[in-house]
C-alpha cells in the first residue's frame, strides 16, 4: 500500500499539478504530548499486542511485567523511531513548508533515529532488569537489514528530536506509563497470533511455552 500511495501521489502531482507532501514515518513511541499530559483522559493509545502493537511497546510491557523480552529472529531488523511529540512537530513543519505549485512531491523522512531491534531490547532489559529471549520470527523477512535514511530536512527546519536515550526518553516511559497501567495488560495479546505464511506459523509453535510463562 505504501508503494501504491507513492505512485498515486506522483501521478496526481504530475497530472493535476497538486502540491503533495509525503511523510515517511518511523515507529512512533510515547503516549503523551505537552497538550495531552494536562489531563489523564487525553492519554494516547498504548498498543502492545502482536498485531497492532509496536516492538518498543511490547518490550516495555514485558519489562514491566518482569518477563523476558521476546526478540524476533536475531533482532537484526533495523527500524526508525520517533517520539509522538516530534511526530506532531514534523506535521507542523510539513504544513508550514509546502512545495510550490509545479514542484515535485516533497518527501520528508519522519524519524529521529534508527536502531536495531536487539539493541532496543537491550536498552529496555538494562532498565527493567529482565532478560532477552530470541524467538522464531512470525514474519517472512531478512534476519538482518540496514536502514539508510536521512532526516536532515526536518532538522534544518528546526526539529530537535527526543531520542530513546535522552533525558525525556525511554526511562520516563517505563516508569510513568507501563508501571502505572501494567495491571490492565492481557498477556495473551503480547505474542503474535498472525503469521505471514504456514512455514512461519510452524516455526513459532514453540512460542506457546513462552505465553504460558507470561500468564503466571
Amino acid at each position: 500500500t505504501k508503494c501504491l500511495d507513492a505512485i498515486m501521489f506522483q501521478f496526481y502531482n504530475k497530472n493535476d499539478q497538486l502540491r503533495v507532501t509525503d511523510l515517511h514515518q518511523g515507529i512512533v513511541w510515547g503516549t503523551n504530548t505537552p497538550q495531552t499530559v494536562r489531563d489523564e483522559r487525553l492519554i494516547n493509545r498504548f498498543d502492545y499486542d502482536g498485531d497492532y502493537g509496536t516492538v518498543l511497546n511490547r518490550f516495555l510491557m514485558q519489562g514491566g511485567m518482569g518477563v523476558p523480552l521476546t526478540v524476533y529472529g536475531t533482532g537484526g531488523q533495523t527500524r526508525g523511531f520517533i517520539h509522538i511529540t516530534d511526530t506532531t512537530k514534523c506535521l507542523e513543519i510539513a504544513m508550514e513548508n509546502p512545495p510550490k505549485k509545479g514542484e515535485r512531491v516533497e518527501i520528508f523522512n519522519q524519524i529521529a533515529e534508527t536502531r536495531r531491534v536487539r539493541d532496543v531490547a537491550q536498552m529496555v532489559a538494562t532498565q527493567t532488569g529482565v532478560s532477552m529471549k530470541l524467538v522464531p520470527n512470525p514474519r517472512q523477512e531478512a534476519a538482518e537489514n540496514e536502514l539508510d535514511v536521512s532526516n536532515r530536512k526536518f532538522l534544518s527546519a528546526g526539529l530537535s528530536p527526543t531520542t530513546l536515550e535522552s533525558e525525556n526518553g525511554l526511562f520516563s516511559e517505563v516508569i510513568d506509563i507501563v508501571q502505572k497501567y501494567k495491571h490492565r495488560c492481557d498477556p495473551e495479546m503480547i505474542l503474535p497470533a498472525s503469521y505471514w505464511n504456514k512455514e512461519r506459523a510452524k516455526a513459532c509453535e514453540g512460542n506457546l511455552d513462552i505465553e504460558k510463562h507470561m500468564k503466571k
